[in-house]
């Protein structure tokens, strides 16, 4: 019995450190595990396979319709007592009991809104697949940003972890030169101060780096508190995004937003084709067979029940004359929209030739921003390293440090941010061009 509850705990244990055990993800594996995975993406390849049912339930209604019907009755109290017209003790009229069992056969042979649907459902089709493909854009801007935030996170994280060493050695060292009296008590307060700012920004960037795995966890398709390790850097990412071939200059049609637009278009179109379609004739054809029996009891299941066969074909024609007018507003109503459906086609265009030069403009400052930034970081550490030797060797004040370490870290940061621009300004140029470089 031991033995049997040391296996459970065995068995429970090595199940709950799989649970937890870590997923790697590179950028382009995070990206490719969010398409298939993302609770956006996902419902965006539902919708696609709707669309399918929908176009397939439109075609049907055009081809051959089969129903059937069984209709019983029975006279609690009748009018007149049944009749027996071939004198066989079967009644033919007036029974009490009678059942009527018909199948019909229909089919649609002509309706202008028919075809129509059918053209509808075809641009319906289109609309889901270029919704999905906006998704999935979206979704991998989301994964870029989300990525970089925890990279970013990581760095300021690490770069903090080692500013704290470096400045409590600075108080511990000064502290010892203060108290043997050859330094001034401002200089260990302005240390203790710096200190203490730079502890409480740490605290912070880790809160803010567990928000920022947490929401990479539920951009991707994972719990929220999933544990994921992410296996490219930050620098190397904005390296490969500023070495990447020329930004070049995109057709705008071909864009996802344009697409979207257009559909829009053809969809008011074909609503002014359906209103046009109503002032045309409709014909339909249909052929019915049914079998009537008849009786005072209950015997429809025996073999002498006597059932009577009946058999229908016909065809019905349907043409529209006169509306008052209300054919003739639709159709104008219809014209209408699709004026506008253009005007909204050419805006869009316009606005998206406008956006993706904006965003050529913003990703070109942000590589320049991040070479300036770099140069920045490299001269504030210069600086702050001169202080720091100014300050030991005495002829430099705890002031001056304090300034070229604020100025180091201040440079630091908007280093790591200047990275995380470049990243972030490529993947809006990539989302409004419809590109995916791979990463």
């Amino acid at each position: 019995m031991k033995s049997l509850f040391k296996l459970l705990i065995i068995t429970l244990s090595y199940f709950g450190f799989a649970q937890e055990t870590p997923q790697n993800f590179s950028l382009q594996e995070a990206i490719d595990f969010a398409l298939e995975n993302n609770r956006q993406a996902k419902n965006a390849t539902l919708d696609i396979e709707a669309a399918k049912k929908q176009k397939w339930e439109t075609t049907a209604t055009g081809l051959p319709q089969i129903n059937a019907a069984v209709d019983y009755q029975n006279l609690i109290k009748q009018q007149f007592e049944s009749v027996d017209f071939n004198q066989d003790g079967i009644p033919d009229f007036g029974a009490k009991n009678s059942v009527n069992a018909s199948a019909t056969l229909s089919q649609l042979l002509f309706d202008g809104s028919y075809l129509v649907g059918l053209q509808s459902a075809k641009v319906y089709l289109e609309i889901s697949k270029n919704s999905k493909e906006k998704t999935d854009l979206e979704v991998r801007k989301a994964v870029i940003n989300a990525y970089g935030n925890v990279l970013m996170a990581e760095e300021s994280v690490s770069i903090l972890e080692n500013n704290i060493k470096i400045l409590q050695k600075n108080l511990d060292e000064t502290t010892k030169i203060y108290e043997n009296g050859l330094e001034e008590e401002e200089s260990v307060e302005q240390l203790q101060i710096t200190l203490s700012s730079v502890q409480s920004n740490l605290n912070n960037t880790k809160r803010l780096k567990n928000l920022a795995y947490q929401m990479l966890s539920i951009t991707i398709g994972l719990d929220y508190n999933a544990p994921i390790i992410l296996t490219d850097d930050l620098e190397s990412l904005t390296v490969k995004n500023i070495l990447q071939d020329g930004i070049e200059d995109a057709d705008v049609k071909n864009t996802i937003d344009y697409k979207i637009a257009a559909n829009d278009k053809t969809s008011k179109e074909l609503l002014l084709k359906l209103e046009k379609s109503k002032a045309l004739p409709t014909l339909s054809a249909f052929l019915s067979g049914a079998y009537i029996g008849n009786n005072n009891e209950f015997k429809f299941l025996s073999d002498q029940q006597k059932w009577i066969g009946t058999a229908t074909f016909g065809a019905s024609l349907n043409i529209p004359i006169f509306s008052s007018g209300m054919r003739s507003a639709a159709t104008q109503r219809a014209q209408i929209n699709l004026e506008k459906a253009q005007i909204n086609l050419d805006e869009t265009e316009q606005q998206l030739k406008l956006q993706i030069e904006a965003a050529k403009s913003d990703f070109i400052l942000a590589t320049e921003e991040y070479e300036n930034k770099k140069q920045n970081l490299n001269l504030a550490e210069r600086i702050e390293n001169k202080n720091q030797t100014k300050f030991f060797e005495g002829v430099g004040s705890s002031f001056e440090l304090r300034q070229a370490q604020t100025q180091l870290y201040t440079a630091q940061q908007e280093f790591l941010q200047a990275m995380l621009d470049v990243i972030n300004t490529k993947a809006e140029l990539e989302t409004l061009t419809n590109t995916t470089t791979k990463y």
